[in-house]
């Protein structure tokens, strides 16, 4: 016979295999985002507790809904216990199979198996504890049926728990879950017939129970167990939200701070405590010429040149994990490509619970120093210029002295050939300090510039025979000149100097021979072009060699006064900075490229002329007619320079008359109208020879005056157009000056215009 349900409680079941499917499902989600071991395991038995025990109470209050006519059923506790455990049991186990499958099908239909049969295992033992007299028989048929609906809706269960749902989703799945779960119980109950049974009946020990009762209660307790897991899921689902949302903050703030960080403008890194870099700004990169991922876990020190290493792991590495600050250190770093870059460098030490790191930024200072060492360059060419012009000057005293007295000698002794040779020879050494002399007061940029328009082609055709015979024969002279002229606004006599100078540096480069190539043209520079020329018409003077060259230490110094390669008995180290020198004081400049064993290029960019000059002009002045007998004033502080100017120009047949200071002579001019030129030292003190010159141009404009000096000392604002004569100097030079400045003395009644020249 089979039994009748109550409808009530049938729908009692069906609403809580339902209400314990979405619970378990839910549950289920916790259980995916369980952010530890222990909680996972928390939420495993959570869930199992509420799809296993909701299927044991469905299923109990299923049995309930069963009454059989006449008959009185009651249930074994201790069977019944023992299927509420199994249910429990083995949902659990399927969960954690199922949790543990990674998206698995196989384990996916193990772990429904398992919870399948442990569901039917479960059907059937609480079918076992009912206690009647009735012996039961099970249809085969529908036995499968309940099997079948078993291991499908548990494998469907748990492939739910594994996929994330939205609560409508989760609410239908849960809906036809408990169905089925409910249609597996109803059809293993459709499979039992119950036959009537003496000895069954005799056997009974059970108690009666109300089965309406018992059904409410059971669906009660299990209702606020359900209730209670779901609360429980909510709220963790709550807190979980908040902890995401707070990490989203987090993420999103470091994200902020890691997009500022980079962005800034100032070059920033971070160290970890081991010193590897764990963040650099955009700027850092830049400056170093590095990509990111270059520098990201690299250590610091990497990349630093050697001795800033050294210094740095050493010495500055502990204190700083110590907890001392460390302010604008100087360290020297290098980019990619090696370049060196000074650097001062700031870091502190931050502690964040247990975790040590350094924060650091860098200064790029780079520029200063190099700034600052061009500044002690300049000073150090100054003050060496200075001193070369002062040891020039009075060098130039005695050798004017020297020469001039040698000269009169020479005269005094021509038919003797012994004394000749002898006074040949000393003017002959004579002559090359004075040379030297010029050389340092090139250097120093304070020797005689006569600018004029000097055309370069033609000034170098007229010494190339005598260079090329200086050179020898190993050595080609090549030259390319501009066809349409180039002229420049110089000294005539210093260019050819410097030629001769930039030439022999080329042989001297080339032992084996080779060829040198001259070339002038004319062109126009615009700003920056060439460091410290102004924009305009220059002319470019090239003297280039095919010779061993320089490596970037020499030529970082092959300007520098004294600074030779060739040894001292073959160069004073003057040649290129006398080049510089006069390069600089004619307002052009010296540029030297060279590459070791590829040869050098020497260019002087010099002045362009406004005009262009169809002929070689010479470093020479012109001489003058030859002056009559005249009456002389030679003014002096040096006694020896004095006798040795009084002799020359007595040689030369004149009348002269000596005075040792400026106030004398201009004593000497007030007593005697006879005076018709007067020769002055410059460098005198109390006053100077400009100075006397001036003086004496308010007196007596027409008084023909020529001004001697041991080096170009007179400012351009106190020079007034007067004929100047350099020490030392020979007896013709000393003529042809005492002949221009009678040439170029105002003419008598013009003393308006000579004063307006002074003023």
């Amino acid at each position: 016979m089979h039994g009748h349900h109550d409808p009530a409680l049938v729908a009692l079941s069906i609403l809580i295999a339902i209400a314990a499917s979405y619970t378990a499902l839910d549950l289920a989600g916790r259980l995916r985002a369980a952010s530890d071991k222990r909680a996972s395991i928390a939420w495993l038995g959570t869930a199992a507790l509420a799809m296993g025990g909701g299927i044991w109470s469905m299923h109990f209050v299923a049995m309930l809904a069963l009454s059989l006519p006449g008959v009185t059923i009651t249930y074994d506790a201790a069977l019944t216990l023992f299927s509420l455990v199994l249910a429990i049991g083995v949902t659990g186990l399927g969960f954690a199979v199922a949790r543990d499958a990674d998206g698995g099908l196989r384990p996916l239909l193990i772990a429904g198996l398992l919870m399948g049969a442990g569901i039917l295992a479960m059907h059937y033992t609480g079918m076992a504890a009912m206690r009647m007299p009735m012996e039961m028989h099970y249809s085969p048929f529908w036995v499968g049926v309940s099997v079948v609906i078993a291991i499908g809706a548990s494998t469907a269960a748990l492939w739910l728990a594994l996929v994330e749902t939205r609560p409508v989703l989760r609410f239908g799945a849960a809906l036809a879950m408990g169905v089925a779960v409910s249609g597996m119980h109803y059809a293993g109950m459709h499979a039992a017939h119950f036959v009537p049974s003496l000895e069954a009946r005799q056997a009974i020990t059970g108690v009666g129970l109300n089965h309406a009762n018992l059904a409410v209660g059971v669906a009660v307790i299990t209702f606020g167990i359900l209730a209670l897991a779901l609360a429980a899921a909510v709220v963790d689902r709550r807190l979980a939200q908040m902890a995401a949302m707070e990490a989203h903050r987090l993420r999103r703030s470091e994200e902020q701070f890691r997009a500022l960080y980079r962005h800034t403008p100032l070059p920033l890194h971070s160290l970890s405590g081991k010193g590897t870099i764990l963040e650099a700004s955009d700027s850092w990169l830049q400056l170093l010429c590095r990509n990111r991922e270059d520098v990201h876990g690299e250590r610091l020190a990497f990349f630093m040149e050697p001795e800033s290493a050294q210094k740095f792991l050493d010495h500055d590495w502990p204190l700083l994990l110590q907890g001392q600050a460390m302010d604008d250190v100087e360290y020297r770093f290098h980019t990619k490509d090696g370049v060196p870059i000074d650097v001062l460098m700031s870091s502190r030490l931050e502690c964040d619970g247990e975790t040590l790191s350094i924060s650091g930024g860098l200064i790029d200072v780079t520029a200063r120093k190099r700034a600052e060492e061009a500044l002690r360059q300049t000073q150090k060419m100054e003050a060496i210029g200075k001193l070369s012009g002062g040891i020039a000057h009075d060098f130039n005293n005695l050798l004017a002295v020297v020469l001039g007295n040698l000269e009169l000698l020479q005269r005094r002794y021509a038919h003797d050939d012994r004394a000749t040779v002898l006074i040949d020879n000393a003017m002959q050494g004579a002559r090359r300090g004075s040379v030297l002399t010029q050389h340092m007061l090139s250097f120093a940029r304070q020797q005689m510039l006569q600018a004029e328009p000097v055309s370069v082609p033609h000034l170098f055709q007229s010494i190339q025979d005598t260079l090329q015979r200086s050179l020898g024969p190993q050595i080609q002279l090549d030259t390319d000149f501009d066809p349409q002229g180039a002229t420049a606004h110089v000294d005539a006599h210093q260019l050819e100097i410097s030629i001769i100078n930039l030439a022999v540096n080329a042989k001297d480069a080339m032992p084996e021979g080779g060829t040198i190539r001259v070339c002038a043209k004319r062109g126009n520079l615009q700003s920056g072009d060439v460091d410290g020329l102004k924009p305009g018409a220059y002319v470019r003077v090239d003297i280039a060699d095919d010779g061993i060259g320089m490596d970037p230490q020499t030529l970082a110094r092959a300007r520098d006064p004294f600074f030779t390669t060739k040894g001292l008995e073959r160069g004073s180290g003057l040649g290129l900075s006398m080049v510089h020198g006069f390069a600089e004081q004619s307002g052009g400049a010296l540029v030297l490229e060279s590459e070791f064993g590829s040869g050098t290029r020497a260019t002087l960019w010099l002045p362009a002329a406004d005009v262009e000059v169809g002929a070689a002009l010479s470093a020479l002045p012109m001489q003058q007619a030859s002056a009559g007998p005249l009456k002389i004033l030679a003014v002096d502080d040096d006694f020896l320079v004095l006798m040795n100017t009084v002799d020359l120009l007595q040689e030369l047949g004149h009348d002269v008359i000596e005075a040792s200071s400026g106030t004398m002579a201009l004593d000497m001019l007030e007593k005697d109208a006879g005076i018709e030129l007067l020769v002055t030292d410059h460098a005198m003190p109390g006053m100077t020879g400009t100075e006397l010159a001036r003086a004496i141009r308010q007196r007596r404009p027409e008084l023909p005056i020529l001004v001697v000096t041991g080096y170009a000392e007179i400012p351009e604002n106190e020079q007034l157009k007067l004929p100047m004569l350099g020490k030392p100097f020979t007896h013709d030079q000393l003529k042809d000056a005492v002949a221009s400045a009678l040439t170029s003395a105002p003419k008598p009644g013009s003393g308006a215009q000579a004063l307006s020249s002074i003023h």
